[in-house]
């Protein structure tokens, strides 16, 4: 037999070991970490039928239910009154009093009259309350993202549609309720990626369907998003913009890996058509050393509760690299700590093209070997020959009713106006999971010494099929 030598062994954390079921007081070969790790990323019995391309009967008025109006959902109320009358917001829950009547209040202004909606607050578990709710068809989840898979869950099974913000699930447990939930109701069940809508994501998703990056091979994405003093506040003023109860901080304080992947990935996804003939198979993840939320900790307001803290387990820069089924390679990064500019970097690499954005740049095997970035006349032709046509039939309401560049008015155009028609979600359940359960296998792969962690086929291997995206039908 073989010898083994000390990298062949691993010393699991405790929090790792937990996880897995181990014991974290002994060194474990390799081959028995893979085994626990295939195991646990396995795919368990189907309960229920695939709900790839899920249709239901049209429903003529959408009548919707937001659970949390914080801050992101304070938006939507503007967003999917705006929808009218095709959609109608009838219930508005938050644990708190002040915010669910600042969304009614809100309401009133937008439509000149008084609305009649049912609010549910003051404690936290009142949300299950409007669920339940017979006159609701769509619950729209916008809580701390730790919230989000149970609430939706539990919506489904009161015979609810439900879309997430995002991330849509926090632990491989939570994607598989989720999978496994909406195929035993058959309900809808979508996450609100809105950057799968962007002017520039569905350009170049456009460009990709017509063949100009030729065979793609990588790509780079990436949320960075400098909110370090964001997130220290601690305040119930709607102005501040808090994050509820320091929740992303939190995440900070206990989480590796990466904790909020699927802006940059969603989108990637879409271009290399994961889930529709391609999947992600593993990745291998590694954190940086955590600097900025320890020095910034002792400046930061004295009544939070990471005031002066000198241990956060997030390090600034979270690394992931991830390979699909077909070979390509995605560089996937996350930090919202360091000085540095807005980005999600939205690379995308083929044999006949490129394209980075911040800002945005395109170069063609066919001018110059691809040496030099298009001119700005090149550039624009380009846009226009290959602008998706969601944005040439929906830009002047985009443009009009705003959000995040006009995206988030086209995600919920798109939503109401499918399930007005009756036709399939432009994402899925499956696609939600797949992007989101990011967070936890990056987190296990950062614990275990960045060893390949592989992804679950929600799919249950349907993802072989090839199929066209969504996001080209019924425009």
């Amino acid at each position: 037999m073989k010898k083994q030598n000390r990298r062949d062994f691993i010393k699991l954390s405790a929090l790792s070991a937990g996880f897995l079921g181990l014991s974290a007081k002994k060194a474990l070969a390799r081959d028995e970490i893979h085994e626990k790790l295939d195991a646990l990323t396995a795919a368990p019995e189907a309960t229920g039928d695939s709900v790839m391309g899920l249709r239901h009967a049209p429903i003529e008025q959408v009548r919707i239910g937001i659970i949390g109006v914080g801050n992101r959902g304070y938006g939507h109320v503007k967003t999917i009154n705006a929808l009218q009358p095709k959609a109608k917001i009838v219930a508005i829950c938050d644990a708190r009093e002040s915010r669910a009547k600042r969304a009614l209040e809100r309401l009133h202004t937008l439509n000149g009259k008084k609305e009649k909606v049912k609010l549910y607050y003051g404690n936290e578990d009142v949300w299950k309350e409007m669920v339940k709710q017979d006159d609701i068809d769509l619950v729209v989840i916008v809580t701390p993202a730790p919230e989000h898979a149970h609430m939706a869950v539990y919506s489904m099974q009161q015979g609810k549609h439900v879309v997430s913000e995002v991330p849509i699930a926090f632990s491989i447990q939570e994607a598989w309720d989720l999978v496994n939930t909406a195929e035993k109701t058959q309900k809808h069940c979508m996450m609100l990626e809105n950057v799968c809508y962007g002017e520039e994501e569905l350009w170049i998703l456009n460009m990709v369907r017509n063949n100009v990056f030729g065979t793609l091979t990588y790509a780079e994405a990436a949320y960075l998003h400098p909110i370090l003093q964001k997130m220290f506040i601690k305040s119930n003023d709607p102005k501040t913009g808090a994050y509820y109860k320091q929740w992303r901080l939190r995440l900070h304080a206990e989480r590796h890996g990466n904790l909020y992947p699927t802006h940059g990935l969603g989108p990637v996804a879409n271009y290399m058509k994961v889930g529709r003939g391609d999947r992600f198979e593993y990745l291998v993840s590694m954190d940086s050393v955590e600097a900025s939320l320890h020095e910034y900790s002792p400046h930061s307001p004295q009544n939070n509760d990471f005031y002066d803290q000198k241990y956060f387990s997030h390090g600034d820069m979270s690394n992931s690299l991830i390979k699909t089924a077909k070979g390509r390679s995605i560089l996937l990064q996350h930090d919202v700590v360091t000085p540095r500019p807005y980005s999600r970097i939205n690379a995308l690499g083929g044999t006949k093209a490129y394209h980075e954005g911040y800002p945005s740049r395109l170069s063609l095997y066919d001018e110059d070997f691809g040496h030099n970035w298009l001119d700005e006349k090149k550039y624009k032709e380009m846009r226009e020959k290959y602008q998706h046509p969601i944005w040439t039939k929906m830009k002047k309401d985009a443009e009009k009713n705003g959000g995040h560049g006009g995206m988030d008015f086209i995600l919920f155009y798109r939503l109401i106006n499918n399930l007005n028609k009756g036709l399939p979600m432009d994402m899925d359940v499956y696609d939600g999971v797949s992007w989101s359960v990011v967070s936890p296998l990056s987190k296990l792969s950062v614990e275990l010494g960045s060893i390949p962690v592989r992804f679950p086929d929600f799919t249950r291997g349907e993802w072989k099929n090839d199929r066209e995206l969504d996001l080209f039908k019924n425009i």
